[in-house]
């Protein structure tokens, strides 16, 4: 059987065994739906490419963690997540404060609560200090990466023309960064959570 004729559920399980292509058939199966839909919300190339690349991402993600349900179609699963991080963006542009280039920027000023008790907001501040040492720990080219695109809201097109790689590259770059904090926060007994 040709691997391009296989179901998306076949392909999931066989990319979940370790074959990354047929990640990429899925991705090439559905990429154009996915897209189309992105750029008639957003109306924004460079925005729709980036909400475009981290729904891949968070599909990849999800997809290790275990997190997609076979009995749920795979295409409107992606069409779910990439509609929630659509609905993200504005949300964030929304709430978004103007930075001023001198200020150090905190993440947690964007997704401020004033219904925060103090402690939670000690908690907070608490995670942010924790995160930022994690960060310092990453290897240069994820650390760079993970500050471009968080920290200084690049793009993946505007980091991959900044750093001279491509796309891809600093997409995987992206990924083994938030991996990495994930283990170093393990390592290191630090909770990130803020439950």
């Amino acid at each position: 059987m040709l691997v391009s004729v296989l179901s998306d559920k076949d392909l999931i399980k066989n990319y979940l065994a370790g074959d990354n292509s047929s990640f990429e058939i899925l991705l090439n199966r559905h990429k154009s739906r996915v897209y189309a839909f992105i750029m008639s919300k957003i109306k924004n190339r460079d925005i729709s490419e980036d909400i475009f690349q981290d729904t891949f991402i968070k599909v990849i993600n999800s997809l290790k963690k275990g997190k997609y349900n076979e009995e749920g179609k795979f295409l409107p699963w992606i069409m779910r997540i990439s509609h929630n991080l659509v609905i993200d963006h504005f949300r964030k542009e929304s709430k978004i404060k103007s930075v001023r280039p001198n200020d150090q920027f905190n993440i947690f000023d964007i997704i401020k609560d004033d219904s925060l008790s103090q402690d939670e907001q000690m908690i907070r501040k608490r995670i942010h200090s924790d995160l930022n040492l994690l960060i310092d720990d990453l290897p240069n080219e994820q650390m760079n990466v993970l500050k471009m695109r968080y920290f200084e809201d690049m793009s993946f097109k505007e980091i991959s023309a900044k750093t001279g790689v491509s796309i891809n590259t600093a997409l995987g770059r992206m990924r083994y960064a938030l991996i990495n904090l994930r283990n170093l926060a393990e390592d290191k007994n630090i909770d990130l959570s803020h439950k």
